[in-house]
């Protein structure tokens, strides 16, 4: 009885040992070390001097998608990111050449006129819906159409973006997407899908991404992040139909 009596007090001490012993080292002991890749892309965004202008999740994000379709874009320097999450009154549109660290544009762009009003909240790849589509896009050929100077942008997407060209959503500048717009109605005017950019602008931001850089249009949207195979954690090939 003795001996089972000093065995349980010996267990206790020792169990209340460890448990000091846990409370006593760093709660990041026990969490896993970023990886290299993490570590790499929270440098380039503080590099490129994106803290406080680009959500780093939406940076990250859009480098994941890069490094997946790396083989499909033709110019691998430049990429370009639209950021949903935030307001039509706000900048949310970015271009940043990734090869030397700079971002090289920070404007207005506008939404389609069926995703919201000051915010875009509902998204669809249906022709004739009015509504913008998330998603990763890889920049052709440029033209000149009813809108000016116009950037042809393909979806890479199936059933999230892949019908942009058959929409004719593109790129190309607007009166409505305009600072002033904003002074006077607190948002800017909406598109019937296209992101269109201020004239002042536009020019200059098609003849840096055209042929063949990679656009990503983000919104914190779950049936984005649960339909799309770019963004999954499963390593998936993704295949797009050639460029036209």
């Amino acid at each position: 009885m003795l001996k089972r009596i000093r065995l349980v007090v010996a267990l206790s001490v020792m169990s209340l040992a460890s448990n000091n012993l846990k409370a006593q080292v760093h709660p990041d002991y026990f969490n896993p070390t970023p990886s290299s890749y993490q570590v790499e892309n929270r440098l380039l965004f503080q590099e490129i001097g994106l803290e406080g202008v680009l959500n780093y999740t939406v940076f990250e994000t859009a480098l994941k998608g890069y490094q997946k379709l790396n083989n499909i874009f033709d110019n691998k320097n430049i990429i370009s990111i639209v950021d949903f999450t935030l307001p039509s009154s706000e900048k949310r549109f970015y271009v940043i050449d990734l090869q030397n660290k700079q971002l090289l544009f920070h404007s207005v762009v506008a939404h389609g006129e069926n995703s919201g009003d000051l915010y875009a909240t509902n998204f669809s790849n249906r022709v004739s819906s009015h509504q913008s589509s998330l998603g990763f896009y890889v920049t052709e050929k440029t033209y000149q159409g009813k809108n000016g100077y116009s950037l042809v942008i393909n979806g890479l997407e199936e059933g999230i973006n892949d019908k942009a060209k058959e929409r004719y959503v593109v790129i190309h500048g607007a009166h409505y997407c305009h600072e002033s717009v904003i002074e006077k109605t607190g948002k800017l005017g909406t598109s019937q899908g296209c992101p269109a950019l201020p004239h002042s602008i536009n020019r200059d931001v098609i003849n840096v991404i055209k042929d063949g850089s990679m656009l990503f249009i983000y919104a914190d949207n779950e049936d984005y992040k649960a339909n799309s195979k770019v963004i999954s954690s499963t390593e998936k090939e993704i295949t797009t139909s050639s460029s036209s």
